[in-house]
């Protein structure tokens, strides 16, 4: 029987095993890295549109709807404390081959997020220097941020938070703007319209708000990024579960904060926005030099550049540990277990030539954006509804995991996942054409390997 888990990493006399030396400061950093505090900016228009007005409202109802894939997360990093993250839940909880499934899925995620992102920090730098192209600036983000991986993930941690604080003090400064010109002037919009519609588009429909909601939640993903990282952290992998629901907590009320005060700065109606979808992305760029000045506008602008492509280093990361733990259990090649002074640098750098192509392939494109984004979010939604279906396989299926708590364990998972499932049957059917071929390619690949009897990886290692 072939080794798996932290038994083949013993067995390896270390070769595969990575070092323990990130805190739950470093765990928060990537997480928020990941998602970026401000990253309703892009789509603020959009969800205004969507929403009637109630964007603040709509950011409310998704932090809790991923509160229920937070939770899940927080029961299994208990179970296995992998790398693998859901790939190795998946294995403990529904099988070898779920396991798989899971893992290839969120594979789909791991490596598009990164190229979206790095893609977003290119098209900003080409704005502020257009003689340079938007391919180069994304080729050299990729660059940066892999060998800022490659140095280590510890190196890449503090490199990380600078970054990060930069965006918490643009985002400071954004804040105290918009109150002080809210004080001064009061708002375009009444106070509670960011909670209850502006009345542009008739009365407040709680459809409006959940349509809206199914388009929010993908503002979150890479909060689970942190739960890759359960084998590098030191003093066990309960800090791992703190992490996880204090960064979607932190993030929901930064998102919730920063569209309240946008919305009520916001001149254009809901209803001229929806009317006019050419305005909805640039409408929080709009709302900011209205009310507040160009100088506001720049600075946001180029905060979300440098963060998009931290925002990247901390996917790529993520994506290079997951690519780690199936190439350990054998599920991938072999190679890319492979450790150097604790860094899986095969894996990353695999990890980045992927993300790399796809980036780059996108920028060459005027329409590469729209192709990258309709597609990003498929494989963690089903990553994450195969995570809720293996909090209640390991726990009230198996019952391995001691008495059964009927609502952690059977209620709240289950309630994720026709969450995710919701959003699943809400997107794009590009997005779902895409994610049904990536599906079915990795159906092939495990059809492939059927005749192996793995064991799945040991619980509580």
């Amino acid at each position: 029987m072939p080794e798996t888990g932290t038994a083949a990493a013993s067995a390896a006399g270390g070769e595969h095993t990575l070092r323990r030396s990130l805190g739950f400061r470093d765990l928060v950093v990537y997480g928020l890295l990941f998602i970026a505090p401000m990253a309703p900016v892009g789509v603020f228009g959009t969800l205004d549109a969507k929403s009637h007005g109630a964007v603040a409202l709509v950011y409310v109802v998704a932090t809790v709807a991923m509160a229920f894939t937070a939770f899940s997360y927080a029961q299994m990093v208990r179970v296995v404390p992998q790398a693998g993250s859901v790939f190795a839940y998946a294995r403990v909880g529904l099988g070898n081959g779920a396991g798989f499934v899971a893992g290839w899925m969120a594979m789909l995620d791991y490596a598009l997020i990164p190229a979206v992102a790095y893609l977003f920090s290119g098209i900003a730098m080409n704005a502020l220097v257009p003689e340079v192209s938007r391919w180069v600036w994304t080729a050299l983000a990729v660059v940066v941020t892999t060998l800022l991986n490659l140095w280590g993930v510890r190196a890449a941690a503090r490199v990380g938070f600078l970054v990060l604080a930069m965006e918490i003090v643009v985002l400071a400064v954004f804040v105290v703007s918009a109150v002080v010109v809210l004080a001064r002037d009061g708002g375009e919009r009444g106070w509670l319209s960011p909670l209850s519609g502006d009345g542009t588009q008739g009365a407040f429909a709680v459809s409006a708000v959940l349509g809206a909601v199914s388009v929010a939640v993908l503002s979150y993903l890479g909060f689970d990024a942190i739960a890759s990282f359960a084998e590098e952290v030191t003093c066990g992998s309960a800090k791992v579960a703190r992490a996880l629901l204090f960064c979607l907590a932190l993030a929901g009320v930064l998102f919730m904060a920063q569209t309240y005060l946008v919305a009520l700065l916001e001149p254009v109606s809901s209803a001229r926005l929806a009317a006019e979808p050419g305005r909805q992305g640039s409408a929080f760029y709009d709302a900011v030099d209205a009310a507040v000045g160009t100088w506001l506008h720049d600075l946001v602008a180029v905060s979300k550049a440098i963060g998009a492509a931290f925002a990247a280093l901390a996917g790529q990361a993520a994506a290079g540990r997951l690519l780690f733990a199936m190439g350990r259990d054998r599920r991938l090649p072999r190679v890319l277990s492979r450790t150097d002074a604790g860094v899986p640098r095969v894996a990353l750098l695999c990890a980045a030539v992927v993300t790399l192509v796809a980036a780059v392939w996108a920028a060459r494109r005027d329409d590469g954006m729209d192709h990258l984004v309709s597609v990003v979010d498929v494989g963690a939604l089903t990553a994450f509804t195969l995570l809720h279906a293996s909090v209640v396989g390991w726990f009230a299926v198996r019952r391995r995991g001691g008495p059964v708590s009927w609502w952690r364990h059977v209620l709240v998972p289950v309630a994720g996942a026709a969450i995710t499932v919701a959003v699943i049957v809400e997107a794009s059917e590009t997005a779902q054409a895409v994610g049904a071929v990536w599906l079915a390619l990795g159906l092939v690949v495990l059809t492939v390997q059927g005749g192996r009897r793995d064991a799945p990886p040991s619980p509580g290692a």
